[in-house]
């Protein structure tokens, strides 16, 4: 049985709303990875990604990536700044090639594999932008650095998605 419309749209809201408290949240985070990579972030609203790709499917996830990079931008003060464009092309890429990897290779990759996919795209998407931004591709030189931090977090947010879908699924029969 699927969702009514309604209850669809309030778990999708509630969705939203706790991404962008962990994106608002990452933000207020002092890193010392900053020295080496900066604007280094944990990743933690990936979960919430990654769980709606689960749950809801691409088109769901790449709203709720959206909304909140963007809102999430506007409250935590880096709205239109290069950290929003890059955090936005990087979630929004993220987002949209776990899910086509869940849609088309969940048999081949678990939910932890889709995440470290997810955090690998999710850097060069954002060095991408970077690379245009200040026009060189000598930007890419970072990415071993980045993916050196982003790997373990991005296992992270794979076990605890799977957890957390394990235990708390909305799917859709």
């Amino acid at each position: 049985m699927g969702y009514s419309r309604t209850r669809r749209v309030v778990y999708l809201g509630l969705a939203t709303g706790l991404a962008m408290a962990l994106h608002i949240f990452e933000g207020i985070i002092p890193m010392p990875t900053d020295l080496i990579v900066p604007g280094f972030k944990l990743g933690l609203a990936n979960i919430i990604t990654l769980y709606v790709v689960v749950n809801f499917g691409m088109r769901d996830a790449i709203s709720v990536s959206i909304l909140r990079t963007t809102l999430g931008s506007l409250l935590g003060g880096t709205f239109m700044t290069p950290t929003f464009f890059f955090s936005f092309a990087g979630g929004l890429a993220s987002a949209i090639v776990m899910a086509l990897f869940y849609k088309y290779g969940s048999r081949l990759f678990s939910m932890l594999g889709i995440s470290l996919i997810g955090a690998v795209t999710h850097n060069v998407a954002q060095l991408m932008v970077a690379s245009v931004v200040i026009e060189t591709v000598s930007i890419f030189a970072y990415l071993p650095y980045m993916l050196f931090f982003a790997l373990p977090t991005g296992a992270f947010v794979g076990l605890v998605t799977g957890q957390v879908n394990k235990y708390y699924s909305f799917r859709q029969s």
